[in-house]
C-alpha cells in the first residue's frame, strides 16, 4: 500500500512513496486488546529512507534531509486495535511528517514601527490600569 502525501507548499503536485521504498515490522501492542491480546501483532513500525527514495526531487531531498534528524523516518503507530487500522495510521502519520519537512520556511518577519495611534491607546489603558489600582489603598479614618 502507497502512502500519498497531499498537495501543498513545498509539495505542488502531491507525493507518492511507493510500498517498495517502505520497511514494516509489526509486534505485540501495549494496552487493550480483549481476547487475542496475546495473539495479534497490532503494533506497526514504519520506516522510509529519504535519502535513497525515488519519489523525491533532488531539492525535495536536500530541503527533507536539512530539517530531519536522521535520513530514516520512523513512525510507530499502536493506537489502535487492529494491525490494519495501524497500518493506515502509520501511513496518515509519515505522510504529515514528509508534508511538514517540505513546506518552504515561513517568510521573514519585516520590523515596523507602531503607529500613532496604538501608542495612544496603549498609555490610555496603562493609565486606566494605574487610576483602577490607586484605589486598592488603605482607607483611612478621618
Amino acid at each position: 500500500m502507497d502512502v500519498r502525501v497531499p498537495a501543498g507548499p513545498g509539495v505542488p503536485e502531491g507525493l507518492v512513496i511507493t510500498a517498495g521504498e517502505l520497511v514494516e515490522r509489526f509486534s505485540r501492542s501495549p494496552g487493550p486488546g480483549g481476547q487475542s491480546v496475546n495473539t495479534t501483532d497490532s503494533r506497526v513500525e514504519l520506516e522510509w529512507d529519504a535519502a535513497t527514495s525515488t519519489a523525491l526531487t533532488d531539492t525535495q531531498r536536500s530541503r527533507l534531509l536539512s530539517r530531519l534528524p536522521a535520513p530514516v523516518i520512523r513512525v510507530v503507530a499502536t493506537e489502535h486495535r487492529s494491525q490494519h487500522r495501524n497500518r493506515v495510521a502509520a501511513r496518515e502519520r509519515l505522510a504529515e511528517q514528509v508534508r511538514t519537512a517540505l513546506a518552504p520556511p515561513p517568510p521573514t518577519r519585516r520590523a515596523t514601527r507602531p503607529t500613532r495611534g496604538s501608542k495612544e491607546r496603549r498609555l490610555e489603558a496603562k493609565k486606566q490600569r494605574g487610576e483602577t489600582k490607586s484605589l486598592r489603598g488603605r482607607v483611612r479614618d478621618s
